[in-house]
């Protein structure tokens, strides 16, 4: 039997889901506090946060899944290429092509998954990514020696928006530990190499450098991923995508509270924007209908799920 959600937003998944993109905020300040190269610190992100995840997930009775491979094969290379763009192009370019990714879902579902979206979500979703641009505009750059990093930046956006899409079809069947433990280890897996290939500094050398980078793991990962992948069940993975750029903002915000650095008219008024962006986009996005996930229990639910239907959708909207 499906389950119907509301017409409005569901209270708690939003706050869940704000909730956990305030806690990914925090991940530029811990990279920057730690002594570890930015691609070691990517695979230490994933792999102290295994051992916490894998011990949930042996408490539950879910079956394996192909699907739960995505995931983390998808999240390892987006931290990864966006590791190596930040060192090819400006911090600020990097940062807004990676946020490129609520355009694509939207493309993506309006081409693949058969979404109809308003023009009153378009007009948020271009008013958000406008407010992100305004936000870094200060230290945006254009250069031709800067192109390859870049185009590693548009490609860090494809990543991203393939990782959110893919758990969102996950957890139409899988628990959130089920579909974290499992993106957790295989992108940490798939990291391990390439953090001790790049010859950056590999092992932290202090007990602060260890702290740093648990609370990268748990404040960052568990939390903010976990709270991100569990809204996923709950709301419209175009709504959701386009609420993820709350994080530059608070990146922004927290930088300026713990690192002192500038935060002027510009970033308020950027940050502006992308909330307002982000409000147009919540009051034109009616209510989903989803199948029952095995939350607490095991097995898969008794009806096949159905592709997440978001926004204004087709009569019948192709399968993911």
């Amino acid at each position: 039997m499906l389950v119907a959600m509301p017409s409005a937003t569901p209270r708690w998944p939003l706050c869940a889901l704000v909730l956990g993109t305030l806690c990914i905020g925090l991940a530029p300040i811990f990279v920057r506090l730690t002594d570890v190269g930015p691609t070691a610190a990517a695979f230490w992100r994933l792999a102290l946060a295994s051992p916490l995840l894998l011990l949930a997930w042996s408490f539950r009775r879910e079956r394996p899944s192909w699907r739960l491979l995505w995931p983390g094969l998808l999240f390892a290379g987006d931290l990864a290429v966006w590791h190596q763009a930040i060192h090819l192009t400006s911090v600020a370019n990097a940062t807004l092509l990676a946020n490129l990714q609520p355009a694509l879902v939207a493309v993506i579902s309006v081409i693949w998954l058969g979404v109809r979206l308003s023009r009153g979500f378009v007009a948020g979703l271009s008013l958000a990514m406008a407010g992100a641009t305004v936000l870094l505009a200060d230290s945006l750059s254009v250069s031709l020696q800067q192109l390859g990093g870049d185009l590693l930046g548009v490609l860090t956006a494809c990543f991203y928006a393939g990782y959110i899409l893919t758990v969102a079809a996950a957890r139409e069947r899988h628990s959130v530990i089920s579909v974290m433990a499992a993106a957790t280890v295989v992108g940490a897996v798939l990291l391990a190499p390439l953090a001790w290939l790049s010859g950056e500094t590999l092992w932290p050398q202090t007990r602060e450098d260890w702290a740093v980078l648990l609370g990268l793991a748990f404040v960052s990962h568990v939390c903010g991923q976990g709270l991100i992948a569990w809204s996923l069940r709950h709301l419209s993975t175009q709504f959701s995508s386009v609420s993820l750029l709350i994080q530059p903002v608070a990146a922004a915000l927290f930088a300026w509270m713990l690192l002192t650095e500038p935060f002027g008219l510009w970033q308020a008024l950027g940050g502006g924007l992308v909330l307002a962006g982000i409000v147009i986009c919540r009051q034109n996005t009616p209510g989903v209908t989803r199948p029952p996930t095995p939350e607490s229990g095991s097995g898969a639910p008794a009806h096949p799920p159905e592709a997440p239907r978001c926004c204004h959708q087709t009569t019948h909207p192709r399968r993911r």
